[in-house]
């Protein structure tokens, strides 16, 4: 059991770490093996999987969050958060379409465990065709 104020505000530190898009801040807010569900993708383990997706995005992507909404379960040890992403594509990402630069505006969504009092799993969601249209218009 986890108090779920306390869960809310890990969450909104690890938002907080994101956009300034301090990588230390949002890994001091993750479990060792930290479970990440990648929209589309496949499941990676561990910290240092983490930080390595995070550089590559950082490349990538230049990203800001607003309109955050973090909501937990009775018990602490579930949350979620709506918000919605404010990016430029700053670096061609493998197998999308090439980048210029272009802006984008997209509503997402995440799901967390918490455990020991970090962020054990992470899962993105958001729709990759609306922001593939997005780019590519």
């Amino acid at each position: 059991m986890a108090d779920p104020a306390t869960t809310r505000q890990l969450i909104a530190r690890y938002y907080e770490a994101f956009n300034a898009r301090d990588i230390s801040g949002m890994l001091d807010c993750l479990h060792e093996d930290v479970a990440h569900d990648v929209n589309e993708g496949e499941r990676q383990i561990g910290k240092e999987a983490f930080k390595q997706f995070l550089i590559h995005m950082n490349r990538c992507y230049r990203e800001n969050l607003d309109a955050i909404e973090i909501m937990t379960n009775e018990s602490g040890l579930r949350a979620a958060a709506e918000f919605v992403v404010h990016g430029a594509y700053l670096a061609t990402d493998e197998g999308l379409p090439e980048a210029n630069g272009q802006t984008y505006v997209l509503p997402a969504g995440s799901f967390f465990e918490i455990d020991d009092g970090l962020i054990s799993r992470v899962t993105l969601y958001y729709n990759l065709k609306d922001w593939i249209a997005q780019v590519s218009g």
